[in-house]
């Protein structure tokens, strides 16, 4: 059985009826230094769609075709890894943002309410943002991510993994997220009563520098 979770501003709950919002630190993304260009990701999926079938081989080999497969997949973790460091650290960050609040003491923020409100109903200006960025499926990749995290400290090597696991990581990626999820009792939070933003770490290092130069 899930530990229980409480909702912020539910009835019941002490915050019934009030519509105060908490600015909570910018989530920050950096880019990814894996050298995987987009045509190599595009080429591993065709790889996985001719050895299911799905769309006709082009005369490849299937062994090389596993192989472009494997290694698509292992790009796609490295990847998701390191986006879930940063949520972790956004994560860390939201908690002691609020843990001073009075009114919020008695409330059970854990690290699992902020990431319900990455994954489940993040701010609308966030929504507009990832899909500007070409990410629409947003709930998968960042409750991926946290799963991914949840689980290794570092990626693990490609030799470490076994194929199963290769093949198939987003269940287990989503299982983990679900896992970490129930860890513990959190309140269930929502951009009623809590905004943040979300920058790409270039952007937010431009926008640092013209508040500089305003001041």
């Amino acid at each position: 059985m899930s530990p229980p979770t409480t909702s912020l501003g539910d009835s019941g709950h002490g915050l019934q009826g009030i519509d105060t919002v908490w600015d909570l630190p910018p989530l920050i993304l950096h880019p990814f230094n894996e050298r995987v260009p987009p045509s190599a990701l595009l080429e591993n999926s065709k790889a996985a769609l001719m050895l299911s079938g799905l769309i006709p081989s082009d005369g490849s080999d299937p062994e090389d075709l596993k192989r472009r497969l494997m290694a698509g997949r292992y790009a796609e973790i490295r990847m998701l890894f390191y986006l879930g460091k940063d949520v972790f650290r956004w994560l860390d960050q939201s908690v002691e943002c609020v843990a001073n609040v009075p009114v919020l003491q008695d409330v059970d923020l854990r690290p699992q309410s902020f990431a319900g409100l990455l994954t489940a109903n993040p701010p609308e200006p966030v929504k507009e943002k990832l899909v500007r960025w070409g990410v629409a499926d947003y709930v998968a990749v960042f409750s991926r991510a946290i799963g991914l995290n949840a689980l290794f400290i570092e990626p693990p090597s490609f030799d470490k993994l076994a194929e199963q696991f290769l093949r198939n990581y987003h269940r287990y990626a989503d299982a983990m997220y679900r896992c970490y999820m129930d860890s513990q009792p959190h309140c269930v939070i929502g951009p009623r009563n809590f905004h943040f933003e979300l920058y790409a770490s270039g952007e937010y290092s431009r926008l640092l520098e013209s508040e500089w130069d305003r001041s």
